[in-house]
């Protein structure tokens, strides 16, 4: 069976820096408005919560109120300093998820929420709530102005981070398209006989217990399975990798290693070592910016006839 191509250290890092070089022009082309309606669209969220709690001091008289709402619910994160995340305050109140209602169910939930806040408060940003007294006009301009800026900054991130992973994904879909492939439902499988037919594919499907953005299955018969990784920096993409190398393990162990073919389509930053060691690792790597090579690999994955077979149909 055709193996997915082995690129060497030149090929690899020429192919990162291509990479790169689009990452870089993406970011300076990136529009700056996307910054100014978040912060707008925050600040006025921020300033009707101070309004509602009379400046935070009753906060936890309107908890139920104020948190029956999915923003006032993410701003109320975002008072603590530093922020608490979604998961950490789910955790810390003993719930899977809070939602509003969920709190209007629960009211005393809501109250252990806003004591969870208010013993985190941040002090710089509202020095007014620890001396128990008004802000002054500048004081509760700068808080909200900050804060707008904390939360408008992660609503970038998180935006930038999610677009540009589904871009990644739609790119393959087409181009798995482009080459007449057949897109499937997509399913949960742990066996190849419910996983999609010869020339088809499906998008986000569970196999064996893990997530793969795309499943292929080739023409040889073969599971192409394909993560889609996008990194905006060297750190940020050991994690991104060591996911895939995870999951590339536990497929070739649950399904076999003539089975499963564990890829990793990537864009953004990338160090040269740790490409080096994902490939050595038996994942295969291709990239947002040249999806034609895996196409050209998809299609010449097919059965290879025994020699004997071939001469035999060449005499007729």
């Amino acid at each position: 069976m055709k193996q997915p191509p082995t690129w060497t250290s030149q090929e690899l890092n020429l192919l990162r820096g291509q990479s790169i070089d689009l990452f870089r022009r993406s970011r300076l082309e990136e529009p700056l408005e996307n910054y100014g309606i978040a912060f707008d669209q925050y600040r006025a969220a921020i300033e009707s919560l101070i309004e509602l709690t009379i400046d935070l001091a009753q906060l936890r008289d309107q908890a139920e109120q104020v948190l029956a709402d999915a923003t006032n619910r993410e701003i109320v994160r975002y008072l603590t300093g530093p922020p608490i995340s979604e998961d950490d305050l789910n955790t810390l109140v003993g719930v899977r998820a809070i939602t509003g209602r969920r709190i209007k169910e629960k009211p005393e939930l809501g109250r252990q929420v806003v004591d969870l806040i208010m013993n985190g408060l941040d002090q710089r940003r509202f020095p007014w709530v620890r001396d128990g007294r008004e802000p002054t006009e500048a004081e509760r301009l700068a808080a909200v102005i900050a804060s707008a800026a904390l939360l408008a900054n992660r609503k970038v991130g998180t935006s930038r981070r999610h677009l540009g992973k589904e871009q990644q994904e739609e790119a393959v879909v087409d181009m798995l398209k482009s080459i007449k492939w057949k897109q499937v439902q997509r399913r949960t499988f742990s066996d190849v006989e419910n996983a999609p037919k010869l020339g088809e594919f499906c998008q986000e499907s569970t196999v064996c217990g893990n997530k793969a953005d795309v499943v292929v299955r080739l023409m040889d018969r073969r599971l192409l399975l394909i993560e889609c990784k996008v990194s905006n920096s060297g750190l940020n993409s050991i994690k991104r990798l060591n996911d895939a190398k995870k999951k590339a393990t536990e497929w070739k162990k649950d399904l076999g290693e003539s089975t499963a073919v564990p890829a990793a389509v990537l864009s953004g930053v990338f160090e040269l070592r740790h490409l080096e060691e994902t490939q050595a690792r038996g994942l295969a790597l291709f990239w947002g910016h040249d999806l034609q090579r895996m196409g050209d690999w998809i299609n010449s994955a097919v059965v290879e006839l025994p020699s004997r077979v071939i001469r035999k149909r060449t005499k007729r």
